[in-house]
């Protein structure tokens, strides 16, 4: 029972992100989901920061508890522990998120330090995909193939225009580019923790 509270934990944690991105915003004047990023909202400086980190250290734990319950679900599967270690270093490591500093102003340690835990995160990300598409059956290994491809290149699309955040200068899409990006994880998040509930379904039923 325990285990499969955990693994829903993965479906939380997905859901909760995602209202974050709806709500949060709308504390914040003037900003776009289509021309900023994520980070924006919890950039020092930002009306929305307190809130954003409060919300947030929430999903970090719960994708910490989504981890160890893809752990103890591994039974014997060498990729499926890993990806459970992911999840909770990944899951620990973002509670230390360091904050970025507003767009406009210079920049600064933490925001050069921001920029290393997001490439770490990135890493983390994707090499959850590719052991979790190890981990399970051809059909899921088709889909977090796909998935990678998108998170790819919604990836890179994103990175053409984040330098353009220090100069100040304009970002028409980076808003958009980056939450596909996310998107495309948060919902292999989601998928992942399903097949990982039918399969926990199907070992305690003997099935």
């Amino acid at each position: 029972m325990l285990r499969k509270i955990l693994l829903l934990c993965g479906v939380l944690s997905s859901l909760l992100y995602l209202a974050l991105n709806i709500v949060v915003p709308m504390y914040f004047e003037g900003y776009s989901v289509k021309t900023q990023t994520v980070s924006e909202l919890s950039a020092i400086g930002a009306p929305t920061r307190s809130m954003w980190v409060a919300w947030c250290t929430v999903y970090t734990l719960l994708v910490a508890a989504f981890g160890w319950g893809v752990w103890q679900s591994a039974a014997g599967n060498r990729n499926l522990r890993i990806v459970g270690a992911l999840l909770v270093f990944d899951g620990l490591f973002g509670i230390f998120w360091p904050p970025m500093q507003l767009r406009g102003h210079e920049m600064a340690t933490t925001d050069i330090l921001h920029i290393a835990f997001g490439v770490v995160t990135v890493v983390l990300m994707m090499l959850m995909i590719g052991f979790g598409a190890a981990a399970l059956g051809k059909r899921f290994r088709t889909y977090s193939i796909v998935s990678l491809v998108f998170f790819f290149v919604f990836g890179v699309l994103t990175g053409l225009e984040s330098p353009n955040i220090a100069k100040n200068l304009p970002t028409p899409m980076i808003g958009v580019w980056e939450r596909i990006n996310i998107g495309v994880f948060m919902l292999w998040m989601v998928v992942f923790a399903v097949v990982l509930l039918r399969y926990s379904n199907r070992t305690s039923t003997g099935k």
